[in-house]
């Protein structure tokens, strides 16, 4: 049962007693009345009841009037309040859901990550040996096989990051010097790589070990 149902229905009980009371009242009086002051008193009676019935009309119009808009305004407000809730546990949700899958498409991207940087220190190795070796003291095999290693390396998303002659960039270079610059322009920029750096995927997985001019 509504709210402005609930108070009709106590309008009702409290107009009802006051048929009540009314009657008793009217029947108090003189007993010995002739008939046309009875009749005259049931007229009274009949005009009294009416004019109740005329009040108990008007205040249960005037209850269901002033009640109804605020149960109205009650069931708007539910449901634009369930409507925010809805709208802000779906905007979390969306936002867990992009953020999941973000993760796991860097995962599978980077699954290798740990057994790639390990190879890192292999193809320097190759790269010194080759740099320092004597001509044909390395075979064609040798290096068709450490190319195919490279080749492998980059088709996972391996790049060799460039370093020399580049201003220097703490988020991707590692300064382990400085040196005089040779010319004013080379200031701030590496002048000698000691280590090569690599991203996977635009990813840093190894910093370059650099030499930077002052």
């Amino acid at each position: 049962m509504t709210v402005f149902a609930k108070m009709a229905k106590k309008l009702n009980i409290i107009i009802s007693s006051i048929k009540k009371i009314a009657k008793k009242t009217i029947k108090l009086r003189d007993r010995k009345m002739s008939k046309k002051n009875e009749q005259i008193e049931q007229e009274l009676q009949d005009k009294l009841e009416n004019q109740i019935d005329t009040v108990e009309n008007e205040l249960a119009d005037s209850a269901i009037e002033e009640l109804q808009p605020s149960e109205n305004e009650k069931l708007k407000q539910e449901v634009a309040d369930l409507k925010d809730k809805y709208l802000r546990l779906y905007s979390e949700f969306d936002n867990f859901r992009k953020r999941t899958a973000k993760e796991k498409l860097e995962l599978i991207q980077t699954a290798s990550e740990g057994v790639i940087v390990d190879l890192l220190s292999v193809l320097d190795d190759y790269e010194r040996a080759k740099a320092n070796a004597k001509e044909g003291e390395i075979s064609d095999g040798i290096d068709l096989i450490f190319n195919k290693l490279a080749n492998t390396l980059q088709n996972k998303g391996l790049k060799e990051m460039l370093a020399k002659g580049e201003v220097f960039d703490a988020d991707i270079h590692d300064c382990i010097t400085q040196f005089p610059a040779p010319t004013e322009a080379d200031k701030g920029k590496i002048v000698e790589v000691v280590e090569k750096g690599y991203l996977l995927k635009d990813k840093v997985i190894r910093f370059a070990k650099v030499v930077v001019g002052n």
